[in-house]
């Protein structure tokens, strides 16, 4: 649904490509996404965060730990790095977290690591999301391994307006199952981060000249649309969306501990040369 960002002044709506699958080799987006959002201090981004990062790509990489997470840098806004982390279900996450609490050597490695971190930090939260195939399009199709970055939107949907949405939803759905480049996968805050009514859009992209297509698609779109169903989606977005932002994000390797299949698919990115964390002070 990205497609559709800019689509309508003021009146757009958009939906997340996220072929994402972090936590087990599957196929298509996890059915929950936990996201960790660090909010850094001004001088402290680039190679001062990827250093500090590496602390925990090595503690995860020694202790061989099965769950796997992608970090993307923002391009756009606020100096911030997002972690995207994937699950079967929720107690596959609380499992994750019990075994991590159970190895005394990972936890004192993190735990190490986000002392020195958080030095860096203005803030951090984070929040899961849950992937709601009903409003998805293709989403099994994005190829995200050889991907380079993600254009990701933010929607808050007015409360007591939902089946709005989900009737501005399915018209896109629709819409754009006429256009075969097209492809989305949705998801919705549960905990966190505005949880209620928020909903979180992700596009990959392999390179940022799809910025250019995705115009092009728009037009196709609006075209096998008609004017009565643009009409009805002016309608239904003025009534049920409160807010609207769309954000650039790029993958960053270096603070990311992806799954072995994403490495075999693209090694010449997905395993850089990793920078060495910061060396302990002299006694």
């Amino acid at each position: 649904m990205k497609k559709l960002t800019g689509l309508l002044a003021g009146t757009c709506i958009s939906v997340i490509g996220l072929g994402v699958a972090m936590a087990q080799e599957a196929v298509g987006p996890p059915k929950v996404l936990v996201i960790q959002r660090e909010y850094l201090k001004p001088g402290r981004g680039g190679s001062v965060h990827e250093r500090s990062e590496s602390a925990f790509v090595h503690a995860m990489t020694a202790a061989k730990w099965p769950v796997r997470y992608i970090a993307v840098e923002a391009m756009s806004g606020p100096t911030r790095v997002l972690f995207l982390t994937g699950y079967p279900s929720f107690a596959a996450w609380e499992k994750d977290a019990q075994d991590a609490a159970k190895n005394p050597t990972l936890s004192a490695a993190i735990d190490k690591a986000i002392m020195s971190d958080g030095d860096l930090l203005t803030s951090f939260d984070q929040g899961a999301f849950m992937f709601r195939e009903e409003g998805s399009l293709r989403a099994g199709t994005a190829d995200v391994p050889r991907s380079r970055y993600f254009e990701i939107s933010v929607f808050h949907v007015r409360p007591g307006h939902g089946k709005e949405w989900e009737e501005l939803v399915k018209l896109y759905h629709d819409g754009y199952e006429k256009v075969p480049s097209a492809k989305w996968a949705l998801f919705e805050s549960v905990y966190g981060m505005d949880n209620g009514g928020m909903f979180l859009v992700f596009n990959p992209m392999k390179s940022l000249a799809e910025v250019e297509e995705g115009y092009a698609d728009q037009k196709k779109f609006v075209e096998a649309m008609g004017e009565d169903k643009m009409k009805r989606l002016g309608e239904l977005s003025a009534s049920c969306i409160e807010s609207t932002q769309t954000n650039l994000f790029r993958f960053n390797p270096k603070m990311s501990y992806p799954e072995e299949s994403w490495i075999k698919a693209d090694p010449t990115f997905w395993k850089p040369k990793i920078t060495a964390p910061p060396a302990k002070p002299a006694q």
